[in-house]
């Protein structure tokens, strides 16, 4: 059994790894450790059976060997868990998909960290940050356009900035996972 869960979560960590963002694999195993904190196995085998390509439940279902029900239920507690990423239209059924580790999976925990998961990413990062899959494709970086850019700023008057966050539907605010990590260190 305990055989099994590690190669559980080696697949995920693989997994993981195959998207653009990357998951490296370090020799203390810290990776594995960040992510049986985060998903349970039935989680980290359902992951497995997601791509980057937004499927509703009963695609995944197939594929995890599911019910479709099981899959929907499952899909949704992942999702509010930030380990996938739905979309949810009113007229259509959700769509799930997987998440990169970062940016993707870690900044969702900001309102879940516990000191032990913040400890385990602060040893990781160095290793992910280092691999070639970030040197070769940095995730965060800016990209020369060869033209310059017009340093006349405004500032937003009050009043124009509650009609723009008025005429929205939806809006997100979500506190800084950065700041959230540094702070409990």
């Amino acid at each position: 059994m305990e055989n099994d869960l590690y190669d559980l979560y080696h697949k995920l960590a693989k997994h993981l790894d195959n998207l653009p963002g990357g998951f490296p694999e370090t020799n203390s195993g810290v990776e594995i450790r960040i992510l049986k904190r985060l998903f349970t196995p039935d989680d980290a085998e359902l992951a497995l059976s997601l791509s980057l390509i937004a499927e509703e439940p009963h695609v995944i279902a197939h594929r995890a060997k599911i019910s479709v029900e099981e899959a929907a239920i499952r899909l949704n507690n992942m999702e509010k868990k930030g380990l996938i990423y739905g979309t949810h239209y009113k007229d259509s059924p959700p769509k799930y998909t997987a998440l990169q580790f970062i940016v993707g999976i870690w900044e969702f925990q900001v309102n879940k960290l516990t000191p032990e998961l913040v400890r385990d990413v602060d040893e990781y990062m160095p290793y992910w940050v280092n691999t070639d899959v970030w040197k070769k494709v940095p995730q965060i970086r800016s990209i020369p356009i060869g033209e310059s850019v017009d340093s006349n700023l405004e500032i937003m008057a009050y009043e124009e900035a509650i009609k723009l966050v008025e005429t929205q539907d939806k809006i997100t605010v979500s506190p800084c996972i950065c700041r959230t990590e540094q702070r409990m260190l």
